[in-house]
């Protein structure tokens, strides 16, 4: 028989980490794996590295709705007809990505395990607000990375469980975070997006109508915004849609939402400009 070694095989830095935050961990103890610490090569361009929007997120009696859509473009030519761009954060939050695409979802995983992380150690999971300021830290932390050219801007939203209701925060490339009132978006077609639900966001509104509130947003985004891609009716590719509510986080069923898109596309041929919001 081989004798077993004598200590650990792990550095006493890795069993005893002594911080809640694994972003600062790593960047102690490997600081080469954090993606805001790689160089571009010389003469690369960032308008060649896939891009994603268009994220949309709503509040409504009981949680918040975030959805995505499934493009991903390279300057003019659509690099990607079904990426996912909203991937759930822990059990009361989600994360929907819009920027660099591959920088961001490496940010969404790191972000996923700093959450998880600090849940370990603390023996409880942080509140919204802290959820959300230990984003914008790892949004900051890129800022390097987006003054070349590679920025990530996602948008963040939870069911508060103090507060027992949905939450939305905005960030800008610096890392400033920003709560958002009953809807947001971002993303090259979130102008658009938000314009929609300007008309159609109302506050009692249930689950489903959310849902349809901001499945209608991406189809108004796409239909101006030649980045943002609409429902895919040939190849079925409809958007991500993520519903939070006390129960915890649901990516609807993608027959819920192809049932939803088939509706607002079936209306569209009447009204392509979409549903008009009442004047008074």
């Amino acid at each position: 028989m081989t004798s077993s070694p004598t200590g650990p095989r792990l550095a006493a830095a890795y069993l005893t980490p002594g911080t809640s935050s694994f972003a600062e961990f790593l960047s102690n103890q490997a600081p080469e794996l954090l993606p805001q610490r790689r160089s571009l090569p010389e003469g690369s361009a960032a308008g060649l590295a896939p891009h994603g929007t268009t994220i949309v997120a709503a509040t409504f009696d009981g949680g918040v709705v975030m959805a995505g859509d499934r493009r991903a473009t390279m300057g003019n030519i659509i690099a990607q007809r079904d990426i996912e761009k909203v991937f759930p954060a822990d059990e009361y939050s989600c994360v929907g990505i819009a920027g660099t695409a591959g920088l961001a979802v490496e940010m969404v995983r790191l972000f996923q395990t700093e959450l998880e992380h600090y849940e370990k150690i603390e023996g409880t999971t942080l509140s919204m607000d802290g959820k959300a300021n230990r984003l914008a830290a790892l949004i900051r932390s890129n800022l390097g990375m987006a003054m070349q050219g590679l920025a990530v801007v996602p948008l963040f939203a939870g069911f508060d469980l103090t507060r027992e209701q949905g939450r939305i925060f905005s960030y800008d490339v610096t890392g400033g975070r920003y709560e958002e009132t009953a809807f947001h978006s971002v993303g090259s077609g979130s102008l658009f997006a938000r314009g929609s639900l300007k008309k159609l966001y109302r506050d009692d509104l249930d689950a489903e109508g959310c849902v349809t509130a901001v499945v209608q947003a991406l189809y108004d985004a796409a239909d101006d915004d030649s980045a943002t891609g609409g429902p895919d009716v040939t190849r079925r590719i409809f958007p991500v849609v993520g519903v939070i509510t006390g129960d915890g986080y649901q990516r609807l069923p993608e027959a819920d939402v192809a049932e939803i898109a088939d509706r607002v596309i079936a209306a569209r041929m009447d009204r392509p400009d979409g549903p008009a919001a009442s004047l008074t």
